[in-house]
């Protein structure tokens, strides 16, 4: 996670602003997949946040770590996606033609406008506050029919029988998945995010996600064929009469939006129930103030996400020099925006490593900015905020065995858990 390297000499003093914090910095290591890293990614951020808070890795990104570092970089224009040079640095031109690279290269989430104004127009009217307010007891009728699944039980699986399932039932819902087409999506994730970390995926983690990648786009085109026989009031008919209209979605981002959508739509949330619950059974005294007082809980989830961010990082590329932190980059660079360590800055949070379900004007980093903020934002905070008050309600006793030693993903960009068992009494 965070490595001292004792043997290096001191190096060459930096010369002033257009060069980071020399010797402090020169003991950082940036090892985002070691298992000290995923269990824990705090410490290391914050040492980058006291020593280097505009931080160049030994790889050539670059890491900003301070709140106000990571917001104005989200906002800027200067900043971009870029995501072809920066897939190319990653992996190099011969892996642009992988199937699952080429299939992200289609969507929203990496485009820069004109082609992200107008994909993200296209679905933007599904995600309004009142689309959304509008789905509450829709949702509340799902939590309620998850839990009444496992209750008897007095056991479950919070990750797979609820954080997951519920979820994935809403954006179903959204996309107009049929009922009888879903078994194979409610089992498990259909998301690996190693796509989405810095670090490159090996020759057998992209075999594997090339495979997925198949398989999801197959699925996708049946579904739009589908829609396309028999429209329906869901999100798959408007794309596909985008698509047909023919000047404003082609085949292919038709597929990778809808794969985009369905994937977003519910890996995100999955995480912040999880991370969210985790976090609770940890600081118990805040899991008895939710119990005492649910009013609590529309703020809590916000707390939730500063707390253990169910994203951890989004990146950008530098379209043109710019300074940040009073450091300044080349045109060109790869810039990771953490998240996570935005979300802990003590000059934004007091105490911001203590989880307070009560902490006011919390304004996580969680959901991204500027013109790429997270679609789904609202939508996830209300299936988290009806998770948890179904869960304050129905079972109040709930416990964690493995709270001291959770099964966390091997991935950097999405944190979350494999598994999070429960017992009640």
């Amino acid at each position: 996670m965070l490595r001292e390297a004792h043997s290096r000499g001191k190096g060459e003093r930096g010369k002033g602003r257009h060069e980071p914090p020399p010797s402090s910095a020169e003991s950082l290591v940036f090892d985002p997949l070691s298992p000290a890293f995923i269990a824990d990614p705090y410490p290391f951020y914050r040492r980058l946040r006291e020593v280097a808070p505009v931080f160049k890795t030994a790889q050539g990104f670059w890491l900003l770590s301070r709140y106000d570092d990571v917001a104005f970089s989200l906002r800027d224009r200067r900043f971009g996606k870029d995501f072809a040079g920066n897939m190319t640095r990653r992996y190099g031109k011969d892996r642009m033609s992988e199937p699952v690279i080429a299939n992200l290269a289609h969507t929203m989430l990496v485009l820069d406008p004109p082609d992200h104004t107008r994909l993200r127009s296209l679905v933007t009217k599904a995600f309004t506050a009142r689309r959304v307010a509008d789905m509450r007891p829709r949702i509340r009728k799902l939590v309620d029919e998850q839990l009444d699944r496992v209750i008897d039980k007095g056991s479950m699986d919070v990750i797979r029988d609820l954080a997951h399932r519920l979820p994935v039932i809403v954006i179903c819902d959204m996309l107009g998945i049929p009922e009888d087409h879903r078994a194979g999506f409610l089992v498990g994730s259909n998301v690996s995010g190693r796509i989405l970390d810095p670090a490159p995926m090996s020759r057998e983690e992209l075999d594997r996600a090339n495979q997925m990648t198949a398989v999801g786009n197959a699925y996708f085109d049946q579904l739009c064929e589908l829609r396309r026989r028999e429209p329906q009031d869901d999100l798959t008919t408007e794309l596909v009469r985008a698509e047909e209209a023919g000047d404003r979605l082609t085949t292919e981002e038709l597929r990778s939006n809808i794969g985009l959508l369905f994937g977003a739509g519910h890996e995100t949330t999955t995480n912040l129930v999880g991370n969210g619950l985790l976090a609770l059974q940890r600081s118990p005294e805040q899991w008895q103030r939710l119990k005492d007082d649910p009013s609590l809980i529309p703020n809590a989830i916000d707390e939730l996400l500063r707390f253990d961010s169910s994203v951890q990082m989004t990146g950008r590329v530098t379209n043109t020099e710019v300074e940040v932190g009073g450091v300044v980059l080349p045109p060109g660079k790869s810039v990771i925006m953490l998240l996570g360590a935005a979300n802990r800055d003590p000059a934004h949070y007091a105490d911001p490593d203590t989880l307070d379900v009560g902490r006011q004007n919390v304004r996580p980093m969680s959901f991204g900015g500027g013109i790429h903020h997270c679609l789904g934002a609202q939508l996830a905070r209300l299936e988290a905020e009806l998770v948890f008050t179904a869960l304050v309600e129905r079972l109040p006793n709930l416990e964690l065995p493995e709270k001291d030693t959770p099964d966390w993903r091997g991935t950097f960009t999405l944190r979350g858990l494999h598994k999070l068992p429960a017992v009640w009494h």
